[in-house]
């Protein structure tokens, strides 16, 4: 297996990964949706709320404001050593929350949430939480914990993932006459017409979905677009609990547990 980086930044990544099958693709897709561990506030007491939200909707909205991830000091809450219902600082977070609007209407944002820990604060502090009119006041603690995102969806740590096969496209210049359809229809833009030729530029950006080969006059088409099966263009983009680099490692530590324990029973199933 090879993997190039296409492009990085602090949230996305996207990446060429050559010598791979559709199935190992998918599943690492799924994990890192589903099995890599981030924080979400999970409990939450409200002690007052005079605020014109119910306390139900309140608790969700700080539900899923995603928060910054340790994953090298928490434990799962299954995993933890307490084995407490209530958990303990190796597995929880504690965060509190209190505001009162005064004379003018007032809007709490993520930056009103003080936690215990300075490193579990929200991704952003500018994620609205709830409007105050005058003389309205929330007061409450909240508690997060690392949970995965195939319990509920505030724990994924990626708000996007996805694969898709590595375009190949083969123009047959003795049959293009450049006349220039193609360019027009692509929306991708991946063709261009230089001195009366057709050449495929930015082929990464292909959606694969032959507009091109469908009107191209020339028949059979001048244009042939097909697919390796065997590279495919990865596309993450973190929710900005855990940074993209720490969500793949995370998903292929995963990946081989399990494979070890798939071994594992498969050997004790033949004895």
């Amino acid at each position: 297996m090879e993997v190039r980086i296409l492009e990085k930044t602090d949230l996305t990544t996207r990446l060429i990964i050559e010598g791979v099958d559709t199935p190992f693709m998918n599943a690492l897709r799924r994990i890192m949706l589903a099995e890599v561990p981030s924080m979400a506030i999970d409990e939450v007491v409200i002690i007052e709320n005079s605020s014109m939200l119910h306390d139900e909707i309140l608790a969700h909205r700080l539900g899923l404001i995603p928060l910054k991830t340790d994953l090298d000091s928490y434990n799962l809450p299954e995993e933890c050593p307490c084995k407490s219902e209530f958990g303990c600082n190796l597995c929880r977070v504690a965060l509190t929350l209190e505001a009162e609007a005064t004379e003018n209407t007032t809007t709490i944002y993520s930056r009103d949430l003080h936690s215990d820990n300075p490193d579990i604060i929200p991704v952003s502090e500018k994620i609205p939480i709830v409007k105050l009119a005058p003389d309205q006041k929330i007061k409450l603690e909240a508690y997060a914990r690392l949970g995965k995102g195939k319990d509920h969806a505030k724990w994924q740590p990626v708000s996007s993932c996805t694969y898709k096969h590595m375009p190949t496209i083969r123009i047959d210049e003795k049959e293009c006459d450049a006349c220039g359809k193609c360019v027009d229809i692509c929306p991708k833009r991946v063709f261009v017409n230089i001195n009366k030729r057709i050449e495929a530029r930015n082929i990464t950006e292909c959606t694969l979905c032959q507009d091109c080969v469908d009107i191209c006059p020339k028949d059979p088409p001048a244009i042939k677009v097909e697919w390796d099966k065997k590279t495919f263009i990865l596309n993450i983009e973190s929710a900005g609990a855990l940074p993209v680099e720490r969500i793949i490692l995370e998903a292929t530590n995963i990946i081989d547990r399990k494979s070890e324990e798939f071994i594992k029973q498969l050997k004790a199933a033949k004895k």
